[in-house]
């Protein structure tokens, strides 16, 4: 999913897992649910652009390879993704 230009893909990958497990951790503790849900939204929006590449290279996810269904996958992807963040926002940020 991420370009050929960022090294340590798997890596990265897996950080990001884990920060989502923490985030998802962070939002059920009251005293870091404010915290945890702007860090959160920060975290969406920074994932998006490889998402949005991803739909433009046509990225398998299942199959790993390049025949995936391309750009229909962000009008899908995209909104779920706002989706995610007016969500977080609403019970976690205000």
């Amino acid at each position: 999913m991420l370009p050929s230009i960022i090294p340590f893909k798997k890596e990265l990958v897996l950080f990001t897992g884990i920060i989502e497990i923490a985030a998802a951790i962070g939002l059920l503790i009251p005293s870091l649910q404010h915290l945890t849900a702007w860090l959160l939204i920060v975290f969406f929006i920074s994932v998006l652009p490889a998402n949005i590449s991803a739909a433009l290279r046509r990225i398998d996810y299942q199959n790993k390879t390049t025949n995936g269904p391309g750009v229909h996958y962000l009008w899908f992807r995209i909104p779920l993704q706002l989706l995610f963040i007016v969500w977080v926002y609403f019970f976690g940020a205000r």
